[in-house]
């Protein structure tokens, strides 16, 4: 939200500039003067928005806007008088600025706001998870049906578990889930995914610095595990090796799921569906606080996922 602000006062500075000057070669020295006006009280309002944001929003609309465009006002007026100076804009342009760049940003918010409500979000939400679903259930009964003639006891276990984890999957998943839970479930998945490929899949949890209590949206890891099991150990007939590590650092929560990459062409379009996916819900759920990167180094494919910690509420 501040990097939003500050890009939208910027780009209406820029404007203004651009509007204003008389020719294409004074607009660099413009931009320059125009910055040095108003990154300083810009910066000022956002810092006293920041502080007064856990006031501001347990109230209504009218009162925040209020509150905003006086702050916006105020603080460029101050500015102005104390750096007022030969060639310095007019008081009046100043305020004038600033209450229309104010007005301008909440308007955006209010947009902002009222494009992703809540009843779209949660659609959106129950959209996504819908996608996982039947490929979860298709995967997982493939595996019980390949030991079913050859153990029967150990295909009723597993479908037991299978019962299990769609008591959990057919949940609306509207509300973060915590991650014990999410690790969990991805377990139960590993050791169905085992009765088709055995021996072959070998995983290393990384938990020790784990928050377990910590918030994520939920299938979150299950998703990228099968991708990796799809694309790392099906393809080979040799044992391949998943590293989950999940660890905090400072106020976020880093999940890494690595597989090895195995030369054999393989249909990718069901890995980048499942990685658009995850991309789209964590940005509902977190917006820009959260992001996916992907690398390729040392023979190994690597997800990484950064998002905000949140606890589970005692």
């Amino acid at each position: 939200m501040i990097l939003r602000v500050v890009v939208v006062v910027n780009l209406l500075a820029a404007l203004s500039v651009l509007i204003g000057v008389e020719s294409p070669g004074d607009v660099p020295r413009a931009l320059v003067g125009a910055a040095g006006m108003l990154e300083l009280p810009l910066f000022i309002v956002v810092l006293l928005l920041y502080l007064l944001q856990p006031a501001l929003a347990k109230r209504a609309a009218p009162p925040v806007w209020t509150v905003v465009g006086g702050l916006a006002v105020g603080v460029a007026g101050l500015v102005a008088v104390a750096l007022d100076g030969p060639g310095a804009l007019p008081f009046w342009r100043r305020v004038g600025w600033a209450a229309l760049a104010a007005l301008a940003v909440m308007a955006y918010f209010d947009y902002r706001g009222r494009r992703y409500s809540p009843a779209l979000t949660e659609a959106r939400l129950h959209a996504l998870t819908a996608r996982i679903r039947p490929h979860f259930l298709f995967n997982s009964l493939n595996g019980v049906l390949g030991v079913m003639r050859e153990d029967p006891k150990r295909a009723e276990l597993a479908l037991e578990e299978l019962a299990d984890m769609f008591r959990v999957l057919m949940k609306e998943h509207k509300e973060l889930v915590a991650l014990d839970d999410e690790i969990a479930l991805c377990k139960r998945y590993l050791d169905l995914e085992r009765l088709r490929l055995g021996e072959r899949i070998q995983v290393h949890w990384d938990l020790e610095f784990a928050p377990v209590q910590a918030l994520v949206p939920p299938l979150l890891l299950q998703p990228l595990l099968e991708n990796a099991v799809y694309h790392g150990i099906e393809p080979s007939l040799q044992p391949g090796d998943i590293s989950v590590r999940v660890a905090r650092r400072s106020g976020e929560v880093i999940i890494e799921v690595s597989n090895p990459i195995v030369d054999t062409p393989r249909n990718q379009r069901g890995n980048r569906m499942a990685q658009a996916n995850i991309r789209e819900r964590l940005a509902l759920f977190f917006d820009l606080e959260a992001d996916m990167s992907i690398d390729r180094r040392g023979g190994r494919y690597r997800v990484r996922i950064r998002l905000p910690y949140r606890r589970v509420k005692s």
